[in-house]
């Protein structure tokens, strides 16, 4: 079981890729995959895409959700539907937070990018 300590700068870079599988966002968000399917049922901000066979492809903000709410639920202490409600009530801090990660993710592309360039 993940500990609360573990906090979402601990988490690892989000790819630049366009879908990414069950499998893939359960490693990016440090949760499960049966918890990524339950928290689809319980925030109605989470709707991945399905295709064949009902699989389940998330797109990038859909993983920048999931690490709002796992960090609203398991670093902030709040219940599901504390959370709920923090994200559909709160959209200015939501946006702030959610422009937060998106700045930090784009500066470490940016700083990869630069690597490669370098050699």
């Amino acid at each position: 079981m993940l500990e609360a300590s573990s906090s979402t700068t601990d988490l690892p870079a989000i790819p630049s890729k366009r879908y990414f599988t069950i499998g893939e966002v359960s490693e990016l968000c440090g949760v499960k995959p049966h918890v990524l399917r339950y928290w689809e049922q319980e925030f109605p901000q989470l709707k991945p895409v399905k295709r064949r066979g009902n699989r389940r492809y998330y797109q990038r903000h859909d993983v920048l959700v999931i690490r709002q709410i796992r960090g609203l639920l398991y670093e902030q202490g709040f219940t599901i539907g504390g959370a709920r409600q923090q994200l559909s009530g709160d959209g200015a801090k939501e946006d702030c937070t959610q422009s937060q990660q998106i700045v930090r993710q784009l500066r470490i592309e940016l700083e990869e990018l630069l690597q490669i360039l370098k050699q």
